[in-house]
């Protein structure tokens, strides 16, 4: 397939056939079918990872998101993840299994390496420009979700504040705000989350969201997650950028949410229409004093890596049919809208690697 032992040709960037950008959940699937469809790892293809250990989005957890917590690990193609300790940190239970993951299938990541640029490169491969040197590849699959590109609304008088300003990404936990005032922004799983770890702690807690929350009661099925999913697809094909799968599920009302309700932590306030010096305050005179301001707004896709080959639709999102881009069919994207639930990742992978075979087999390998 690739050139051996991926060596630079001519001085120029490393070969191969396939560049794997990212080793979270949709990475590794994707590397998995990648050795498994016959790719040698080092060879014909390689991972590239910027995280400093295995885990993914995981390791950056906050330490009280417990595996007990976690919303739906599903494991990764080829080896289940038993045994864990449900007590323990999703980052640590994570990180171990990732760990052995990588060592038990031989996809040799490369690590920390930052991707800078996907560009045009010579003779219809593509190159990857990274902190490590370039490679060229004659196809893509990026799997960089969207841990790296948290999304910070900006509302009127925000630079203002003089309390404390963070968002879902640097939360530490709940002890932090020990008798402070903080105010959670966020009408998703992250919000509900914070809150009911916060409010024990703080000496009050405010929840503010842009919608009414939307609960879901009662069992979810399978024929429910095939309709969200449907929801997320259907975005990703018009190209419009993708929301995540959870948006479109609803909150399931667990023992600890109904137990929030009844205590009035989650009775949600509609959004503010500025902040203020001391807090937040609404045009009908309401305000609300505060210390701390927790952004629980999300994240979005991190695909500018992807820009020069000018992929976007005028939506603003890239178009996917199923993982490939439909502006170029050597760029695939698994994690990506539709595929961004850990079991889609998986299919993800597999259904790119699908694709890439056939497109390898129909234009042969160009070598300098």
């Amino acid at each position: 397939m690739g050139t051996p032992d991926a060596r630079p040709l001519s001085g120029g960037p490393r070969t191969t056939d396939v560049v794997v950008i990212g080793a979270g959940q949709a990475g590794l699937s994707a590397a998995y079918h990648l050795r498994r469809s016959g790719f040698e790892p080092g060879r014909d293809f390689v991972v590239l990872d910027h995280a400093p250990a295995p885990g993914g989005a995981w390791q950056f957890r906050w330490p009280t998101l417990t595996y007990a917590k976690v919303h739906g690990m599903h494991a990764l193609p080829g080896m289940e993840l038993t045994g864990a300790d449900p007590e323990r940190p999703s980052s640590e239970v994570i990180g171990e299994y990732f760990t052995r993951y990588e060592e038990t299938f031989d996809l040799r990541v490369r690590r920390p390496v930052d991707v800078r640029a996907v560009r045009e490169g010579a003779g219809g491969r593509l190159t990857v420009e990274t902190s490590a040197g370039d490679w060229s590849a004659r196809a893509v699959i990026s799997a960089t979700g969207t841990w790296d590109r948290p999304f910070w609304p900006r509302h009127p008088g925000q630079e203002t504040f003089r309390g404390r300003q963070l968002h879902t990404a640097q939360y530490p936990g709940p002890e932090e705000f020990a008798g402070q005032r903080v105010v959670v922004v966020g009408g998703g799983t992250s919000g509900v989350q914070h809150l009911l770890e916060i409010a024990p702690y703080a000496a009050e807690t405010t929840w503010v969201t842009r919608r009414e929350p939307a609960f879901r009661e009662g069992p979810f099925d399978e024929s429910d997650g095939r309709a969200a999913v449907a929801l997320v697809d259907e975005r990703v094909r018009r190209g419009l950028p993708p929301q995540s799968v959870v948006s479109v599920t609803g909150l399931p009302v667990t023992e600890a949410v109904r137990r929030g309700r009844e205590d009035g932590v989650l009775n949600r306030l509609p959004m503010f229409d500025r902040i203020t010096p001391d807090g937040v305050a609404w045009d009908d005179g309401r305000r609300i004093d505060a210390d701390v301001i927790l952004w629980a707004t999300g994240f979005r896709a991190s695909v500018a890596h992807l820009a020069p080959l000018r992929l976007r639709e005028p939506g603003g999102g890239i178009r996917v049919e199923n993982t490939r881009a439909v502006r170029d069919r050597r760029v695939h994207l698994v994690g990506y809208g539709p595929s961004a639930s850990t079991i889609g990742a998986n299919r993800a992978g597999r259904a790119a690697v699908r694709e890439i075979r056939q497109l390898l087999a129909g234009r042969p390998a160009l070598v300098g």
